[in-house]
């Protein structure tokens, strides 16, 4: 394996790691010590920690973080297939050794949540701890409508991602300010519909961690009913993902200025 390649799976592992050791970090501060925060403090925590993890990582891998990320920009802008799994598999291993070792971190604090609320690990009354590392839905929502949401909020945090980082685009930030517009775009999506399905948008994100608490004790109550753990925050991401890379490349790309003089230049040498 060459250096730069290695280099570039371990960025992965460290991106992924601070998203998750800092978003979950928070979710554990306000569920287990009662920190007063709210859904616009805790969105803009998740959306901080994606930007500190680009500021960090970027120019080593692109910081995807995100497998459903990964997969949209092998199949709209050309990165290695070859690269696809060792980059899932580096995500993976990143949210779960962060998950795990906010676990160690807050581990008295789970401790006595459990004794002072009488909670058995592992049965369903104890599955509202495994929110501090993974995402459940509404109990009013259907798999189906948990799944529409994580499409279309993947689909805009996607068309922001490609925007943000499209030279064409004549209204894309500097490559510093990119993080930051992506950090906001996730902090808005998460402050619009995380109290849905806590905006997982990311199935490394959401597996990971949830494979953490699993092996932590909590076992299927991790799942969460009708196998949720396993369809909704995997499957509509990815979805979502290469629905906003569809829009963005085919829908609004064209229409740019730039692509527009290229096109024209292209039909006058016909002529």
């Amino acid at each position: 394996m060459q250096k730069s390649y290695l280099g570039e799976l371990i960025s992965e592992f460290i991106g992924s790691f601070i998203l998750i050791f800092i978003g979950v970090g928070v979710v554990a501060a306000l569920v287990l010590e009662g920190a007063g925060i709210g859904q616009w403090e805790i969105s803009i925590v998740w959306g901080m920690a994606v930007a500190m993890a680009i500021f960090v990582t970027g120019s080593i891998s692109g910081t995807h973080i995100n497998p459903a990320v990964t997969l949209a920009l092998a199949t709209f802008k050309g990165f290695d297939k070859k690269k696809v799994i060792p980059y899932i598999i580096a995500q993976m291993l990143g949210t779960f050794a962060a998950a795990a070792v906010v676990y160690g971190l807050y581990r008295s604090s789970f401790l006595l949540y459990e004794q002072t609320n009488n909670l058995v690990r592992g049965t369903q009354e104890s599955a509202k701890l495994v929110g501090i590392f993974s995402t459940f839905p509404k109990p009013h929502l259907s798999t189906m409508e948990a799944l529409l949401v994580e499409i279309a909020i993947t689909a805009f945090l996607l068309i922001v991602v490609l925007a943000v980082g499209d030279t064409r685009n004549q209204a894309a930030p500097t490559p510093g300010m990119a993080a930051v517009m992506i950090g906001i775009t996730i902090a808005i999506i998460g402050s619009s519909f995380g109290p849905l399905t806590g905006f997982a948008m990311n199935p490394a994100r959401d597996l990971g961690p949830r494979l953490f608490a699993i092996f932590a004790g909590w076992g299927s109550a991790a799942v969460g009913p009708n196998s949720y753990g396993f369809i909704v925050p995997i499957f509509g991401p990815i979805i979502g993902a290469q629905l906003g890379g569809f829009i963005y490349e085919k829908i609004i790309v064209p229409y740019f200025p730039t692509m527009q003089v290229v096109a024209k230049s292209k039909v006058e040498i016909k002529k």
